[in-house]
């Protein structure tokens, strides 16, 4: 197995204190504001789809299905991290789907290198919004957002927009925190069928724009609701 190189974050990234209520989960920042999480901005944008998707299937089936797609992609998470930070003991005792998944996608995991952080806070200031990132490294020599997918079959790419969105956000806090601007984001997707798909976008500007115009909306939503 790979032995990957620790450069460390630009600058330093301190943990911040969370909450998940309802409303979704939400970061203290350092100047004591909370900030909606940036899976709690993007998730608002699939309301509507996800109500007429659990109407569809019914409640509970779509219960079901969240519970083991959280499962799949907490387990598989925790093996790439544990298998990038060296602790390979723990890689080997992990057992079942997610290590099944961690198989197929290990030679695609192996092109990353020189890594800053895996599965750290980062918030701006400018843009009042939190979350966790996978991964800031480098991936095939360029650094990168990288973030780690499970899925039950592979999506199109044109279906990936709101993980590049997602992505695009944690570029713009690690730049913001640090002054470091990464190259490109990339979506690392395994399939339980066993296929595995890259995708790389360089040009991050389109997705920041949407996220901002995303935070707008969610800001007006909360604000209607709480009138």
């Amino acid at each position: 197995m790979k032995t990957f190189s620790y450069v460390g974050p630009a600058a330093e990234i301190n943990e911040l204190e969370s909450r998940t209520s309802e409303k979704g989960r939400f970061y203290k920042s350092p100047n004591g504001d909370w900030y909606p999480s940036v899976t709690t901005v993007v998730g608002h944008q699939s309301i509507e789809g996800i109500r007429k998707w659990e109407q569809r299937v019914g409640w509970t089936e779509a219960q079901n299905i969240r519970r083991t797609s959280s499962w799949r992609g907490t387990k598989y998470h925790g093996i790439v991290e544990n298998y990038l930070k060296g602790d390979l003991e723990k890689v080997k005792e992990s057992k079942g789907l997610p290590s099944y998944l961690f198989g197929f996608a290990r030679e695609t995991l192996d092109r990353i290198d020189n890594i800053h952080i895996i599965e750290a806070p980062l918030y701006s200031t400018d843009l009042c919004i939190a979350g966790r990132v996978d991964c800031i490294a480098e991936f095939d020599g360029e650094l990168a957002i990288i973030d780690f997918k499970t899925t039950g079959t592979l999506k199109k790419e044109s279906f990936l927009d709101k993980y590049f969105v997602q992505e695009s956000a944690y570029a713009y806090m690690y730049w913001e925190l640090t002054g470091c601007e990464v190259k490109k984001l990339v979506t690392l997707s395994v399939a339980e069928n066993g296929e595995m798909q890259v995708v790389e976008k360089y040009d991050k500007i389109p997705y920041i724009d949407t996220l901002c115009k995303w935070i707008k909306e969610y800001r007006y939503y909360q604000e209607s609701i709480n009138r």
